[in-house]
């Protein structure tokens, strides 16, 4: 059994039957904090989810994540800031009318989500760890038009299908 804490406890709790038939796990919930149990890789997976959801990406986003086998990551903006102002970096990493934010989901093909100085990131595992650079070059300082090119000569490189994984 796992536990983790939930800020964003409503959007848990009002798909808690979805959530449990789709992860084939049992979820209880004690005010902020959620209880995950089954086996071990769909609890792996549960967590994955509701973190997911905590952070803001909607339902069919965190529900990608079992479904397509699909990547979730995180990363704190503090880790790799050089400057003390947060607000400013977080600015940089949205953009005006969240067109920087769009733009890096759009060149990598994964979905972005900011709650506070976390970003989220769910996407292919070939394609997230493009997405990740993106973002760690702008809140370091980099010029968001040196960023997106880097991302367009990546976008080039074909993905080679080995054959080892099943199609659906």
């Amino acid at each position: 059994m796992a536990t983790i804490i939930c800020d964003k406890i409503v959007r848990v709790i009002k798909n808690k039957k979805k959530l449990e038939k789709i992860l084939n796990v049992k979820i209880t919930n004690v005010g902020k904090e959620v209880s995950v149990d089954g086996p071990g890789e769909d609890e792996y997976f549960a967590l994955k989810v509701i973190d997911a959801l905590n952070l803001g990406f909607s339902f069919s986003d965190a529900i990608s994540i079992k479904q397509h086998e699909l990547e979730f990551d995180v990363i704190n903006i503090k880790d790799y800031a050089r400057r003390g102002n947060l607000e400013k970096i977080r600015g940089r990493v949205i953009g005006k009318n969240g067109k920087a934010l769009g733009a890096i989901s759009e060149l990598t093909k994964c979905s972005l989500e900011i709650k506070g100085n976390e970003i989220g990131i769910i996407g292919d595992p070939e394609r997230i760890k493009f997405a990740i650079d993106a973002v760690i070059q702008i809140v370091r300082g980099s010029k968001h038009a040196n960023v997106y090119k880097g991302l367009e000569k990546r976008k080039e490189d074909p993905v080679l299908d080995l054959g080892l994984k099943e199609r659906k």
